[in-house]
């Protein structure tokens, strides 16, 4: 009998050492799972959608990570969280915008590219509009751009530099407000991004009247990037570069299976098939690559012709501004 009551005894506790091993395990696979808040400018923007629909896909919960994802009207308001420490990271910020803040001694740190091109910025009037092709614009016309610092804004100032459009820059917000505003007249000419503005302009309420794509010393440039705050990156380092990871993946992901554009049209009320020849046509992939910042000399340039800064950033300031980690092997 003592035989069997020692056994059981040990029984006992070997069991009770498992199932407090088990409770450990389960407290630290809660405590891995990081959470990150992330301000989006234009959320619903296709080329935003990787922290979004990844993590509606699950994509960011296998890196362990939860995220708060919120919206924003464009890269002034995406940055001002960021820079105070109330958000961690920052998605579809201009590059100009960064610079100028990094520049001026703001804790802003470039984590990834976002965007390469110009091709998915347009700008539009009304179908009534006199206004028929650039050369129409004067000088008494207004034109929009989201916030001071976003890549829409830098494009308008490219339009007025190397297309000679010579109307009036105005910060307007988002698309959706922009075309209230467009439509009510007190704006001659807005700005959208894909798929924003696609069912007007297929049922002829709204025409095109500039790409972004117009404006030559952009065209190759990457223009919008991912930053993050200089002290999360210290602190949190080891999330924010599964954030990286799981960023990289989503963007994959939502060329790859068919069902990112399903969720997405879902998401937006839109029609699938509008969904998908908007992207065909504005959003080619290889615009969302996410390894490298393209023509930084151009980018550079232009920032300052643009009086984003004042001079060129140095190599070493370079080196601390860019932070892109290589993809994992």
């Amino acid at each position: 009998m003592k035989f069997n009551f020692a056994s059981n005894a040990l029984s006992g506790c070997l069991g009770l050492s498992l199932v407090v091993l088990a409770a450990s395990g389960l407290i630290s696979a809660a405590r891995a799972e990081d959470q990150l808040k992330v301000a989006i400018g234009q959320i619903n923007n296709w080329e935003n959608q990787a922290p979004t629909l990844g993590q509606d896909a699950g994509i960011f919960k296998r890196h362990n990570l939860v995220l708060e994802n919120v919206g924003t009207q464009g890269a002034g308001e995406t940055m001002q969280p960021v820079i105070a420490g109330s958000a961690d990271l920052g998605a579809g910020v201009g590059v100009a915008g960064v610079l100028r803040a990094f520049a001026r001694g703001a804790p802003v740190r470039i984590l990834l590219p976002a965007f390469t091109g110009t091709g998915d910025l347009y700008w539009y009037v009304k179908a009534d509009s006199p206004l028929k092709t650039i050369k129409d614009i004067g000088a008494n016309n207004t034109i929009a751009y989201s916030t001071s610092g976003s890549s829409s804004n830098n494009l308008v100032l490219a339009f007025a530099d190397e297309l000679g459009v010579k109307a009036k820059p105005t910060a307007t917000g988002g698309p959706a407000g922009t075309l209230t505003q467009v439509m009510s007249g007190q704006i001659d000419i807005g700005w959208a991004a894909p798929p924003f503005g696609m069912k007007e302009l297929k049922e002829g309420k709204i025409r095109i009247l500039i790409r972004g794509s117009d404006a030559p010393s952009l065209r190759g440039q990457t223009v919008r990037t991912i930053i993050v705050n200089a002290d999360a990156l210290k602190s949190k380092r080891d999330a924010i570069m599964r954030f990286a990871q799981g960023y990289r993946e989503a963007v994959d992901w939502m060329y790859a299976d068919p069902r990112a554009i399903d969720m997405y049209a879902e998401k937006m009320h839109l029609d699938r098939d509008l969904i998908a020849d908007s992207i065909k046509e504005f959003h080619p992939k290889q615009a969302l690559q996410t390894d490298e910042m393209k023509d930084i000399a151009g980018i550079q340039r232009d920032a300052v012709k643009l009086k984003f800064i004042d001079a060129p950033l140095s190599k070493e300031q370079l080196a601390e501004l860019i932070q892109i980690q290589p993809r994992n092997k």
